[in-house]
Protein backbone atom coordinates (compact mmCIF):
# COMPACT_ATOMS: atom_id res chain seq x y z
CA UNK A 1 0.00 0.00 0.00
CA UNK A 2 1.25 3.23 -0.95
CA UNK A 3 0.59 5.99 1.71
CA UNK A 4 2.38 8.76 -0.56
CA UNK A 5 5.66 8.67 0.86
CA UNK A 6 8.86 7.85 -0.90
CA UNK A 7 10.42 4.36 0.27
CA UNK A 8 13.76 5.37 1.67
CA UNK A 9 16.45 4.07 0.13
CA UNK A 10 18.87 2.06 1.69
CA UNK A 11 22.52 4.13 1.52
CA UNK A 12 24.82 2.99 -1.54
CA UNK A 13 27.90 0.52 -0.75
CA UNK A 14 30.11 3.80 -1.95
CA UNK A 15 28.58 6.10 0.19
CA UNK A 16 30.97 6.02 3.49
CA UNK A 17 34.22 5.75 0.64
CA UNK A 18 32.41 8.70 -0.94
CA UNK A 19 31.95 10.40 2.65
CA UNK A 20 35.70 9.33 3.76
CA UNK A 21 36.98 10.71 0.58
CA UNK A 22 35.06 14.16 0.27
CA UNK A 23 33.61 13.07 -2.93
CA UNK A 24 30.35 13.07 -4.21
CA UNK A 25 28.47 10.38 -5.25
CA UNK A 26 27.10 10.91 -9.01
CA UNK A 27 23.33 11.76 -8.37
CA UNK A 28 22.12 8.93 -11.30
CA UNK A 29 22.90 5.63 -11.10
CA UNK A 30 25.43 4.02 -13.44
CA UNK A 31 24.01 2.82 -16.84
CA UNK A 32 23.81 -0.97 -17.15
CA UNK A 33 25.34 -1.80 -13.49
CA UNK A 34 23.40 -3.14 -11.09
CA UNK A 35 21.55 -0.66 -8.41
CA UNK A 36 23.97 -2.25 -5.45
CA UNK A 37 27.16 -0.86 -7.57
CA UNK A 38 25.93 2.73 -8.34
CA UNK A 39 27.60 5.63 -6.02
CA UNK A 40 31.16 4.63 -6.59
CA UNK A 41 33.82 6.75 -6.24
CA UNK A 42 35.36 6.16 -9.74
CA UNK A 43 32.49 5.30 -11.67
CA UNK A 44 30.53 8.63 -13.76
CA UNK A 45 26.51 8.38 -13.80
CA UNK A 46 27.41 6.47 -17.72
CA UNK A 47 29.16 3.69 -16.13
CA UNK A 48 32.44 5.15 -17.27
CA UNK A 49 35.85 5.29 -15.37
CA UNK A 50 36.47 8.82 -13.82
CA UNK A 51 39.04 10.10 -11.55
CA UNK A 52 37.46 11.54 -8.37
CA UNK A 53 37.42 15.76 -7.86
CA UNK A 54 39.44 16.20 -4.24
CA UNK A 55 39.69 19.74 -4.98
CA UNK A 56 37.51 20.29 -2.25
CA UNK A 57 39.90 18.46 0.29
CA UNK A 58 41.81 19.62 2.61
CA UNK A 59 45.78 19.76 1.83
CA UNK A 60 47.15 17.67 4.76
CA UNK A 61 50.62 16.19 5.19
CA UNK A 62 50.19 12.53 4.57
CA UNK A 63 52.50 9.32 4.55
CA UNK A 64 52.05 6.04 4.05
CA UNK A 65 54.32 2.80 4.43
CA UNK A 66 54.23 -0.14 2.75
CA UNK A 67 56.21 -3.25 2.60
CA UNK A 68 57.44 -6.30 0.37
CA UNK A 69 59.49 -9.05 -0.34
CA UNK A 70 61.60 -10.82 -2.61
CA UNK A 71 62.13 -14.78 -1.92
CA UNK A 72 65.71 -15.71 -3.49
CA UNK A 73 67.75 -18.57 -3.09
CA UNK A 74 70.67 -19.31 -0.58
CA UNK A 75 73.16 -18.59 -3.48
CA UNK A 76 71.39 -15.45 -4.39
CA UNK A 77 71.72 -13.70 -1.06
CA UNK A 78 75.24 -15.18 -0.48
CA UNK A 79 75.79 -12.87 -3.88
CA UNK A 80 74.16 -9.95 -2.30
CA UNK A 81 75.98 -9.90 0.96
CA UNK A 82 79.21 -10.54 -0.88
CA UNK A 83 79.00 -8.21 -2.99
CA UNK A 84 78.89 -10.69 -6.53
CA UNK A 85 75.79 -10.41 -8.00
CA UNK A 86 77.42 -10.06 -11.87
CA UNK A 87 75.23 -7.18 -12.91
CA UNK A 88 76.66 -4.79 -10.08
CA UNK A 89 74.90 -3.24 -6.67
CA UNK A 90 71.72 -4.70 -7.28
CA UNK A 91 70.69 -3.20 -3.61
CA UNK A 92 71.49 0.18 -5.02
CA UNK A 93 69.46 -0.18 -8.08
CA UNK A 94 66.52 -1.46 -6.29
CA UNK A 95 66.52 1.53 -4.18
CA UNK A 96 66.87 4.17 -7.12
CA UNK A 97 64.23 2.34 -9.10
CA UNK A 98 61.98 2.09 -6.17
CA UNK A 99 62.38 6.06 -5.72
CA UNK A 100 61.20 6.31 -9.39
CA UNK A 101 58.20 4.00 -9.25
CA UNK A 102 56.97 6.09 -6.42
CA UNK A 103 57.37 8.88 -8.60
CA UNK A 104 55.84 7.95 -11.69
CA UNK A 105 52.61 6.15 -9.93
CA UNK A 106 49.88 8.51 -11.46
CA UNK A 107 51.74 6.86 -15.18
CA UNK A 108 51.28 3.71 -14.31
CA UNK A 109 48.18 3.55 -11.75
CA UNK A 110 45.08 4.82 -14.26
CA UNK A 111 43.00 6.66 -11.58
CA UNK A 112 46.00 7.73 -9.38
CA UNK A 113 46.28 10.89 -8.37
CA UNK A 114 49.89 13.10 -9.51
CA UNK A 115 50.56 14.33 -6.06
CA UNK A 116 54.00 16.03 -4.79
CA UNK A 117 56.10 13.62 -3.72
CA UNK A 118 58.14 15.66 -0.72
CA UNK A 119 60.19 12.16 0.26
CA UNK A 120 60.24 8.63 -0.18
CA UNK A 121 62.28 6.26 2.29
CA UNK A 122 63.57 3.27 0.86
CA UNK A 123 65.00 0.37 3.42
CA UNK A 124 66.48 -2.79 1.97
CA UNK A 125 67.33 -5.79 4.52
CA UNK A 126 69.02 -9.03 2.94
CA UNK A 127 67.67 -11.69 5.39
CA UNK A 128 68.59 -15.30 5.10
CA UNK A 129 65.62 -16.12 2.32
CA UNK A 130 65.53 -13.43 0.48
CA UNK A 131 64.70 -9.14 0.57
CA UNK A 132 62.76 -7.65 2.64
CA UNK A 133 61.44 -4.13 1.10
CA UNK A 134 60.09 -1.28 3.34
CA UNK A 135 59.19 2.01 1.54
CA UNK A 136 57.53 5.36 3.31
CA UNK A 137 56.32 8.01 1.38
CA UNK A 138 55.06 11.65 1.79
CA UNK A 139 53.65 14.09 0.68
CA UNK A 140 51.21 17.88 1.95
CA UNK A 141 48.59 17.24 -0.82
CA UNK A 142 44.68 16.47 -1.10
CA UNK A 143 45.19 12.95 -1.30
CA UNK A 144 47.03 10.07 0.08
CA UNK A 145 50.18 8.51 -0.76
CA UNK A 146 49.95 4.53 -0.40
CA UNK A 147 49.75 3.73 -4.09
CA UNK A 148 52.93 5.19 -4.20
CA UNK A 149 54.07 3.49 -1.04
CA UNK A 150 52.72 0.17 -2.88
CA UNK A 151 54.32 1.12 -6.38
CA UNK A 152 57.97 1.79 -4.91
CA UNK A 153 57.84 -1.24 -3.44
CA UNK A 154 57.03 -3.30 -6.29
CA UNK A 155 59.38 -1.43 -8.80
CA UNK A 156 61.97 -1.48 -6.12
CA UNK A 157 61.63 -5.71 -6.19
CA UNK A 158 61.06 -5.97 -10.13
CA UNK A 159 64.54 -3.76 -10.18
CA UNK A 160 66.10 -6.19 -7.54
CA UNK A 161 65.16 -9.86 -9.31
CA UNK A 162 66.06 -7.85 -13.02
CA UNK A 163 69.54 -7.49 -10.89
CA UNK A 164 69.71 -10.91 -9.52
CA UNK A 165 67.60 -13.64 -12.19
CA UNK A 166 71.35 -14.38 -13.40
CA UNK A 167 71.80 -15.81 -10.30
CA UNK A 168 68.27 -16.81 -9.51
CA UNK A 169 65.59 -17.34 -11.78
CA UNK A 170 63.22 -18.65 -9.81
CA UNK A 171 63.41 -15.03 -8.09
CA UNK A 172 59.47 -14.53 -6.62
CA UNK A 173 58.15 -11.36 -4.79
CA UNK A 174 55.41 -11.52 -2.63
CA UNK A 175 53.41 -9.98 0.51
CA UNK A 176 53.21 -6.78 -0.95
CA UNK A 177 50.89 -4.41 1.50
CA UNK A 178 50.29 -1.09 3.15
CA UNK A 179 51.06 -1.46 6.80
CA UNK A 180 50.45 1.96 7.60
CA UNK A 181 48.88 5.51 6.36
CA UNK A 182 48.63 8.80 8.02
CA UNK A 183 46.70 12.30 7.29
CA UNK A 184 43.57 12.99 5.91
CA UNK A 185 39.99 12.59 7.22
CA UNK A 186 40.28 9.33 8.27
CA UNK A 187 43.62 10.20 10.30
CA UNK A 188 45.94 7.41 10.89
CA UNK A 189 45.51 3.47 10.36
CA UNK A 190 47.48 0.66 10.29
CA UNK A 191 47.76 -3.07 9.65
CA UNK A 192 46.40 -4.99 12.49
Amino acid sequence: MNDGRAAEEPESPGAAVDEAIGSQPDPLPAAGLPAARTGLTHIDSAGQARMVDVSGKEVTARTATATGRVLLSPAAVAALRDGTVPKGDALAVARIAAIQGAKRTPDLIPLCHPIGLHGVTVDLTVADDGVDIAVTARTADRTGVEMEALTAVTVGALALIDMIKAVDPAAAITNVKVLEKTGGKTGHWSRP
